[in-house]
């Protein structure tokens, strides 16, 4: 509603849309400013003043109804979300405090299930919580809900229109819509991807105004769904000159103190389409150990090349990590290093750090150590050459390697793996897709990426590695930079537990959760044929894996002390581990400076931040591009499998491509259907019919786009036969006379848009009875 369009009476603005318009307000407002704001005729006074108390009441609000800025906590208050800590935890502040005095720290807490309440809130949000003193000047907050407000900058579409532009938001939960002025507009044309700046305009309750800062390019070129991605989290694209400089400086390593491994058959194994080789490998038998092995993981030497307090080591540390999209690399190191002298290339002469490590017959580590070294790789292998050869009993052995250098990387491993399966890892069936392009960037298709033996002998052959680099820095009281994975919530797992119990699987209470167990139950969703489902309701029961520099475990592996050792080109926190080894090991230049571990608390929470804006960004983009590869498939159907359930409706991942969908709950049938607290189910409450978590479906592309990367899906209408053999499978739970769940309910359109049930004369002209069987057709089981 547009400034003065007057609004009955009766028809006050709510809360949410009243700190809305005093937060965008340049100017501080009172009540007068928000009634003439909202078009409000006289007679709506007295409800005004009545609501305006009660958000006094609530925290919301201060004198004369303008935002609080009093500097103290109430029990109720707007608060912004700022991060997620080092521990996992939704930290957040008070949206309006004082400039001059620090605000508290709020911990947004977890209900009794592991859930936050209210919808999910991530940084940047706002939300309503009632606080609760923690100790130590410090604040439990538990979220009332989430109050939309306007982003202060965006990316997203620009479209043409007679008085400038409009654009919208690439953000799918940013429904708002924003002007661009004639004169900002210039140049644009329709479909360029752009950033803009909010411009907020005091009591204008229309379209909000953007200034346009940035061109992005066209929404066309397909590679810009990778680097709209990567902008929205604010990654860094381009390397500054003076760090391109240092690496194109970067040259050859004489072999001086370094011990010559040059003839020794290392050989790197990674997919077909990988451009640095930061690991070879090397098995041979333990002459000392009966069935026991000597491995050998060489590293490349990025210490030796990036030197801290360097423009190369100031620029990994801001990016973190190296960012994998489908068609496109954002790397922690230009390519001068990263591709090339930091890349352990076959035949060409590379500088190492390797990791000597002896195992038993049963894969248990006897003793290890740590040494650099020139190596010389034989050959760049793929995952399928060495399955393949393995496959072939030696017979398919590539590019002219002795059959015993793959024979015993395979016997090593066997060894290893024995050990993780005694110590009860969690292997989670989490499917990888692989996007298929052609020469312009399109996707041409989507599969599942095969899971090989061959990438599980690289698996433990880095996870081997790092558990003595790990071992090695505890043991010498050194810094180290460990990958800490902490135990499950006991709240999350008791919402496991519910979830698990609604698929018919079962996880006991009382028992102590370790990864073993879990990993029965995973063996258990097997049967039932839930291992994705089960894995993915797993993950999020988990804390997240993060970086630390004190030692806390590693719950998923089953270890007790762990570090990333294995990948310096693309992961800061690798280099660390490196350069701390050197130091404490007397291995030559580039180590760790002095009481440098005292920032490595720090740098674990920078770092782990960087890793979740990747890992953000790398979804992002691939749930684009997989919009853009069906925007073309629209009124298909395909089969998908219920994999969230929310008041919005039903969250469908679609078994072919991987993508997920939103299956509204309008969409439903002619129905209303109320939603089960835990997220478990929805059940309508006239015929009873029931949705459940994990349930197959057969559903409809109703819209795919590729801005939001958001899919709209629907129920596809089938033949009565197709409705008969569904019901008597058993897959919907039905209540009423058995002669009311074969009746079609008429049209569609009738319900409300919340899934509502129709109206009588809806009912009436449909010709549908006062009480009719399910409109939603879906195989089940």
């Amino acid at each position: 509603m547009t400034k003065g369009t007057r609004r009955p009476a009766s028809d006050l603005p709510s809360k949410e849309e009243i700190l809305r318009f005093l937060e965008d307000s340049p100017e501080r407002s009172g009540r007068r400013e928000i009634a003439r704001a909202f078009g409000l005729p006289k007679t709506a006074r007295a409800g005004l003043n009545a609501l305006l108390r009660d958000m006094k009441r609530e925290g919301l609000l201060g004198a004369k109804g303008r935002l609080k800025d009093s500097g103290t906590i109430k029990s109720v208050m707007v608060l912004e979300v700022t991060r997620l800590d080092a521990a996992g935890d939704l930290t957040a502040k008070p949206r309006s405090w004082p400039e001059d005095r620090p605000a508290p720290k709020i911990y947004l807490e977890a209900d009794s299930r592991g859930r936050r309440p209210g919808p999910a809130a991530r940084p940047g949000d706002y939300v309503l919580a009632r606080l609760l003193p923690a100790g130590d000047g410090t604040y439990r907050g538990r979220i009332i809900r989430r109050l939309p407000h306007a982003p202060q900058h965006l990316i997203g579409l620009f479209e043409r229109t007679g008085k400038g532009g409009i654009l919208k938001p690439g953000d799918r939960r940013d429904r708002n819509a924003y002007e661009v002025s004639a004169e900002n507009a210039g140049a644009l044309q329709d479909g360029e991807l752009v950033m803009a700046d909010v411009i907020a305009a005091a009591g204008r309750l229309g379209p909000k105004q953007v200034k346009i800062t940035r061109r992005l390019g066209s929404m066309e070129d397909p590679h810009n769904l990778s680097l709209l991605a990567a902008t929205e989290q604010g990654l860094r694209l381009d390397f500054p000159q003076a760090v391109t400089q240092a690496a194109a400086a970067a040259g050859p390593v004489a072999l001086g103190k370094r011990r010559d491994l040059r003839e020794l058959p290392f050989v790197t194994i990674d997919g077909a389409d990988a451009r640095d080789f930061d690991d070879a490998v090397l098995a041979e038998p333990d002459d000392a150990e009966k069935g026991g092995w000597h491995i050998s993981v060489a590293i490349a030497d990025v210490a030796h090349y990036v030197r801290p307090g360097s423009p190369l080591d100031r620029e990994a540390l801001a990016r973190g990590n190296s960012v994998y999209f489908p068609d496109l690399v954002l790397p922690m190191l230009p390519e001068a290093l990263s591709n090339n002298w930091c890349s352990l290339r076959p035949q060409e002469d590379r500088p190492v750090l390797v990791a000597d490590i002896w195992i038993s017959g049963d894969g248990r580590i006897r003793r290890h150590g740590f040494s650099r070294a020139l190596i010389r790789s034989r050959a760049r292998l793929t995952y399928e050459e060495v399955q393949a050869s393995r496959d072939s009993a030696g017979e398919r052995t590539p590019q002219n390697l002795n059959q015993s250098v793959i024979s015993n990387l395979y016997g090593a491993f066997l060894s290893l793996d024995e050990a993780r399966r005694a110590r009860g890892t969690l292997d989670l069936e989490m499917p990888e897709r692989l996007f298929e392009m052609d020469a312009d960037g399109n996707v041409t298709d989507i599969r599942e990426k095969p899971r090989l033996e061959s990438h599980r002998l690289i698996e433990e052959f880095m996870i081997a590695a790092n558990v003595a680099a790990a071992e090695t820095l505890v043991a010498k009281s050194a810094p180290c930079m460990f990958r800490v994975h902490e135990s499950p919530d006991p709240a999350k797992i008791d919402a496991l537990r519910s979830v698990l119990k609604s698929l018919g699987l079962s996880l006991a209470r009382g028992q102590v959760i370790r990864p073993a167990t879990l990993a029965r139950v995973l063996d258990q969703a097997r049967d039932k044929n839930h291992a994705e489902l089960v894995s993915e309701m797993i993950l999020r029961a988990q804390a997240q894996a993060r970086y630390a520099g004190e030692n806390l475990g590693h719950f998923g592996l089953a270890l007790p002390t762990y570090a990333h050792f294995t990948s310096p080109i693309r992961r800061y926190a690798d280099l660390l581990v490196h350069r701390s080894l050197i130091r404490t090991l007397g291995l030559g230049d580039g180590g760790l400076a002095k009481d440098a571990g005292d920032a490595f608390g720090e740098i674990g929470d920078q770092i782990s931040d960087c890793e979740r804006k990747a890992i953000a960004a790398e979804r992002k983009a691939r749930d684009r591009m997989t919009a853009a590869f069906l925007a073309g498939r629209r009124g298909q159907v395909f089969e998908g499998r219920i994999s969230g359930i929310t008041k919005a409706g039903l969250f469908v991942r679609l078994q072919e491509s991987g993508g997920d969908g939103l299956l509204p709950l309008r969409s439903l049938g002619d129905d209303y259907f109320d939603v089960d607290p835990a997220g478990l189910f929805v059940r309508g409450r006239r015929w009873g019919e029931i949705y459940r978590l994990g349930q197959v479906l057969t559903v409809q592309l109703l819209e795919s786009d590729k801005l939001t990367g958001s899919l709209l899906l629907g129920l596809p209408d089938q033949a009565d036969e197709e409705e008969s053999a569904h019901l008597d499978s058993g897959a919907a739970e039905t209540t009423g006379h058995p002669a009311w769940k074969a009746l079609r309910p008429g049209t569609k359109g009738l319900a409300g848009s919340h899934g509502g049930p129709v109206t009588k004369s809806g009912r009436k002209n449909a010709g549908i009875p006062k009480r009719g069987g399910p409109k939603g057709r879906r195989k089940g089981r």
